[in-house]
């Protein structure tokens, strides 16, 4: 059981999102604790990606504020953010398929040098070395690191994705519909791989699987149309009437 702390690792505060007269997120609040997992879950079209987007500083928010450990990061962009300590998988893939999946954490881990084009010394090379051993060994691909990535399955790319987002040592991960397009034996895979997340990260997920969403997170909140509805455990979420008519009823789910 994961021990979640006192302290707030990322506060939403009343964001709201305009597109022209869309409103596609609308007064959302929440606070998420240094080694919660809290689940984003809404029908299509709810605002979930929007609201990613936004915490992430992707979007810049039409009112409300982002905070990161109490630091208002609201004006800031996305590598600032990032740099506060926040770092976030994407719903589409953004690995270079024809590269193995070693070279991808290693452009990876370049990409966190200031300057990146300066050679490495051997220790540095060595060090890199490791660091990449360790990152795929902590989603159980070490024995793929030769492999390209277009010849991994979907479930595979999917760890990769979270190896790399991992390796700035993150303090707060969000994770973007990690189980789309997965199979049965994936899901159980990554399921397993979230779980082993370390226990003080703070992780924020959008999933449309309803077992996992409300299996892995200790909160749950629900959109619709941009608005909040229900937020709390998990099973207080499943059981609420509004949640199972928008939402939960839809897809079937008990």
């Amino acid at each position: 059981m994961i021990a979640v702390g006192e302290e707030a690792a990322l506060t939403v505060d009343r964001l709201v999102k305009r597109f022209g007269g869309v409103v596609a997120v609308d007064d959302v609040s929440f606070t998420l604790r240094r080694g919660e997992r809290m689940a984003v879950i809404g029908p299509n079209g709810a605002g979930k990606t929007t609201l990613f987007k936004l915490i992430a500083g992707e979007l810049r928010a039409t009112s409300g504020s982002t905070l990161i450990f109490g630091a208002d990061v609201s004006s800031r962009s996305d590598a600032r953010r990032a740099r506060a300590g926040l770092s976030r998988t994407f719903q589409v893939s953004n690995l270079f398929g024809a590269l193995t999946v070693a070279d991808n954490v290693r452009l990876a881990l370049l990409a966190r040098r200031r300057n990146r084009w300066r050679p490495w010394p051997d220790a540095s090379v060595r060090r890199r070395g490791e660091a990449v051993t360790q990152a795929l060994a902590s989603v159980a691909l070490e024995h793929r690191a030769g492999v390209r990535v277009a010849d991994l399955s979907h479930g595979e790319q999917r760890q990769l994705e979270i190896a790399m987002a991992l390796l700035n040592e993150p303090r707060i991960l969000l994770l973007d519909e990690p189980a789309a397009g997965l199979s049965e034996a994936e899901r159980v895979v990554l399921r397993d791989l979230i779980r082993r997340l370390p226990p003080d990260l703070a992780v924020l997920l959008i999933e449309h699987d309803m077992s996992l969403a409300l299996d892995l997170t200790q909160k749950v909140l629900c959109l619709h149309n941009g608005v909040p509805i229900a937020m709390g455990a998990p099973g207080e979420v499943r059981a609420d009437p509004t949640v199972r008519t928008v939402y939960l009823g839809r897809a079937g789910a008990a």
